[in-house]
């Protein structure tokens, strides 16, 4: 495990070299009060595109140092003038427990196609992904629908963006509900706003609306404040 940890760190680092963007958020939610990071990276090219995010939360229970790391990337492919994209992803993380013992968040991969609306001036972007979905040891056959968003405002110096996930994934241990308890879909969304001083520095917020996530049965709101610097 420590060694897979290493080399997850190492990846991380050598991936932040390459980001398009970093971001700091600090957690308001509820009993929560820690740092988060995000390394996120989007780049097209004339066989589709690639996007990547790393987020790492510190401090989560008191300690120092980084409590999880999870990580996506995707890949679009493309060998025609089409919105329509085939699409694969990969997506996995490490975490540690209160009592300093670790695990693994289940890897998972995604395969399906995705669709892009956007205006001529790429002011308003959309896209709709439609997934076939296998969690390791949970679903082998399951499937995502992700909406992912951008819209510039009053002359770029405002940005909405985010994304919003629904997916089949049998929970059956939540911390706030009786031993038993199942549940057989998650809810994930991610809407930020930033107000962008600079083309480089925007400072703003994020509010995760989950249900049925992270260990958490129903619905959750947990708002941040953060910065952003884009390269």
């Amino acid at each position: 495990m420590k060694k897979i940890l290493i080399l997850f760190v190492l990846f991380i680092a050598a991936s932040a070299l390459k980001a398009q963007n970093v971001q700091l958020h600090y957690d308001l939610g509820k009993d929560r009060k820690y740092l988060t990071t995000t390394v996120e990276m989007f780049k097209p090219d004339k066989w589709g595109s690639t996007f990547f995010f790393i987020d790492m939360d510190y401090c989560v229970h008191g300690a120092t140092g980084v409590d999880l790391a999870y990580f996506e990337i995707a890949r679009g492919l493309k060998f025609w003038k089409s919105p329509f994209e085939l699409h694969v992803e990969y997506n996995g993380g490490l975490g540690k427990n209160e009592d300093r013992s670790s695990y693994t968040i289940n890897d998972a991969w995604l395969f399906g196609g995705n669709y892009t609306w956007n205006t001529s001036d790429y002011s308003k972007i959309f896209t709709l992904q439609a997934m076939y979905k296998n969690i390791r040891d949970k679903n082998d056959m399951s499937f995502q629908i992700t909406g992912v968003w951008t819209v510039q405002m009053l002359k770029n110096k405002v940005t909405f963006s985010g994304f919003a996930d629904f997916w089949r994934e049998d929970n059956n241990f939540f911390l706030n509900a009786a031993p038993g308890t199942e549940t057989n879909f998650v809810f994930l969304a991610e809407p930020q706003l930033w107000f962008n001083f600079t083309k480089n520095f925007s400072m703003g917020s994020e509010v995760e609306v989950a249900s049925n996530f992270a260990l958490h049965k129903g619905l959750k709101a947990c708002p941040t404040v953060a910065a952003k610097w884009n390269f």
